[in-house]
């Protein structure tokens, strides 16, 4: 695939995630006058609960889309979606009320309505990719973002508190919902009904991506999970509050071109088959040499002006934000690089790799936080998360790069 095929959906998702990107960012300073950082502890602790179960809560068989056959198959893949998004959404139900009788927090209560939309939004997204409707995503991706910043800070005026931080999101994740819209998920355009025994065969046709994918996605998410938990634990909400800013910012520019490149990445890829072709990984290494130049300046960035750029930003109390900024840079980085990629893996049908990879990426952050904690400060946990991922993004990135071609007569030669 040439890689002008790739940049003008790249550019409409970009310009869209941009958007996006605006409000948060403009608002994030009245935000932090708004809300003091245990009130943000206490949100991104949930916002991270919440993530963990709604990335799993279709089993991914959303992400199965894009490799479709035909319109029959993506309606039974959207139907399963529904059926299972349907039962993890009451499973989330009974986790929050467990939550609420164990600590007291009312505000667990929101949780099965953050992983029912959220969930909503993922599949409704991969619907919209598999049929290339990119002014769409962007437009979602304003409504999520922007519009949830937005009735954040209205809610902060309001005096709303930890729920108003918490149902502004959910509510702007419901608006981008509907803007996609969700096919009814019976005919297909074949104008035949769904059934049980087709759910199956399905079911079974795709069981790597509940099977591999579904641990992959569940285990990236539990590291964000965990990481608030460790923090709020150790140092305390406020200082779950500070890395939870912090990384909002930090990982917006991710946000912002990765997103916007791996939606019009994955399709492409899945697009040349399971084998993988010299043009798919030329596509790969020019999508990393590309997000590595625009990396640099960030980290560099980070590292010269991080600690009084926050201070400035969202006032004196947050300055130690910015100190951990600068510790995490070298981390932002790579993840700015890596974030993208994800779909790689999934289009050359290497989940099972990626998975264990990604548990050794995992155990080393956890273990790096654990030890950066131990000091009792934030920034030392940001440097010692720093080095452990430069180091696993490295070897992911190698390995990427020099991926095996697939054999002739895999891909139809003679």
């Amino acid at each position: 695939m040439r890689a002008a095929g790739l940049l003008r959906p790249t550019l409409t998702l970009l310009a869209g995630g941009a958007l996006a990107q605006v409000l948060p960012l403009l608002l994030g300073p009245w935000l932090t006058r708004l809300y003091t950082p245990a009130q943000f502890g206490q949100y991104h602790l949930f916002a991270a609960v919440a993530a963990n179960l709604a990335v799993v809560a279709c089993a991914r068989y959303e992400f199965a889309l894009p490799i479709a056959t035909d319109a029959r198959e993506a309606a039974l893949l959207r139907a399963l979606g529904l059926r299972v998004l349907a039962a993890v959404t009451v499973l989330s139900l009974a986790a929050a009320l467990a939550w609420w009788a164990a600590a007291g927090a009312r505000w667990a209560l929101w949780l099965p309505a953050a992983v029912g939309v959220l969930g909503a939004l993922s599949l409704a997204s991969l619907l919209a990719t598999r049929a290339q409707r990119f002014r769409a995503l962007a437009l979602a991706r304003v409504l999520q973002h922007g519009g949830g910043a937005l009735l954040q800070a209205l809610a902060g005026v309001w005096q709303a508190g930890v729920h108003g931080l918490i149902a502004a999101p959910i509510a702007a994740a419901g608006a981008a919902v509907a803007a996609l819209g969700l096919p009814r998920p019976d005919a297909g355009g074949t104008g035949a009904a769904i059934g049980p025994g087709e759910l199956r065969a399905v079911a079974r046709r795709h069981r790597e991506f509940p099977l591999l994918n579904t641990p992959h996605a569940f285990m990236g998410a539990l590291q964000d999970t965990l990481t608030m938990a460790l923090i709020a634990a150790t140092i305390g909400a406020g200082g779950a509050g500070m890395w939870g800013v912090a990384m909002r910012y930090l990982k917006a520019p991710a946000a912002l071109i990765g997103g916007a490149l791996s939606q019009a990445l994955y399709p492409q890829l899945a697009a040349q088959g399971p084998g993988v072709t010299a043009g798919a990984r030329a596509l790969v290494r020019r999508a990393m040499a590309t997000l590595a130049l625009l990396a640099a300046p960030l980290v560099l960035a980070l590292w010269l002006w991080a600690p009084p750029a926050f201070a400035w930003v969202f006032g004196e109390p947050w300055r130690e934000a910015g100190d951990l900024a600068q510790a995490l840079a070298l981390y932002i980085g790579v993840h700015f690089v890596a974030s993208p990629l994800a779909v790689v893996t999934m289009a050359w049908q290497a989940q099972r790799w990626a998975l264990k990879l990604a548990l050794a990426g995992q155990a080393a952050f956890i273990g790096a936080l654990l030890l950066g904690l131990a000091s009792g400060r934030l920034a030392a946990a940001g440097w010692a998360v720093s080095i452990a991922t430069t180091a696993y993004f490295g070897l992911y990135f190698w390995k990427l790069a020099r991926w095996p071609l697939a054999a002739p007569a895999d891909t139809g030669g003679r």
